[in-house]
């Protein structure tokens, strides 16, 4: 057995041993993330003692793109690519486009790798996430801003979103707690916590939602099943014309409602 060979094996079943059930596939890409300088030992035992995997090896792949991520950040979602699906199919060349709640900003990214001349805005509320969105976005000459919801926005986008894609937190807050420990224990609740019924913060994006679209401009939000008639009626109680898609192949549901023409 090569060194090579019987450091992988190491990894494996280290991985294995601390309840990783894809270990061998993890261990490949903690492999390579040393080969490219990192410390194998150090990232192995944060992944055993339950880090996510994309904490660990610093990226995520999401539309086929890598994005980074890090301690402290929201790891983008597989089932998120819907979302990216539904806008992109809405979106014409040179389309504005906003990632509201943007965390590291994967949703707008992907949105602007798929829409040629994008100009593209990512917005969040917390200064971790938008360093790592920052890098994301760059590629595809996006610019990030820090506040809260729309108060994040420069006013000149007032009236002229012609696609606003969110991801907002939707957990209940009670729901936390059932998380999965890399989401629970690894990521900020704020990214997670979506208030009483988990629909505070959908319901706000709402109800701001029309001055800043442009005519024929969408929102785009991503919900569960069970909660997509209550986001539905939120958009509509806005002034939104609405409906709803839901993908078996990502377990998805995204919510649109469109800004009537004048």
């Amino acid at each position: 057995m090569t060194a090579d060979t019987a450091k992988a094996q190491w990894v494996v079943d280290t991985l294995r041993a601390a309840g990783c059930v894809f270990a061998e596939e993890e261990a490949e890409l903690l492999l390579g993330a040393a080969a490219e300088g990192a410390d194998l030992a150090r990232m192995v035992e944060l992944r055993a003692v339950g880090h996510p995997l994309e904490h660990v090896v610093g990226w995520a792949e999401f539309c086929g793109l890598r994005m980074a991520v890090g301690e402290g950040a929201f790891v983008p979602r597989r089932r998120t690519e819907f979302l990216v699906q539904q806008a992109a199919a809405l979106a014409r060349p040179g389309a504005v486009v906003v990632d509201l709640c943007c965390g590291v900003g994967a949703v707008g990214a992907a949105v602007a790798a798929a829409v040629p001349g994008a100009e593209l805005h990512a917005a969040d509320i917390d200064p971790v996430a938008l360093g790592y969105a920052r890098r994301n976005v760059a590629p595809y000459g996006g610019q990030v801003h820090e506040g809260d919801l729309y108060d994040a926005l420069p006013a000149g986008l007032r009236g002229r979103i012609t696609l606003l894609v969110v991801n907002a937190p939707y957990v209940p807050t009670d729901s936390i707690a059932l998380l999965p420990p890399e989401a629970r224990d690894h990521e900020p609740h704020t990214a997670l916590d979506g208030g009483p019924d988990g629909l505070s913060i959908q319901r706000r994006v709402a109800e701001g939602a029309l001055p800043w679209l442009a005519e024929g401009g969408h929102l785009l939000i991503e919900t569960s099943t069970r909660q997509s008639p209550a986001t539905a009626s939120a958009m509509t109680s806005a002034g939104l014309a609405v409906h709803a898609a839901t993908s078996e192949e990502w377990s998805a549901t995204v919510v649109t409602g469109r800004r009537p023409l004048a």
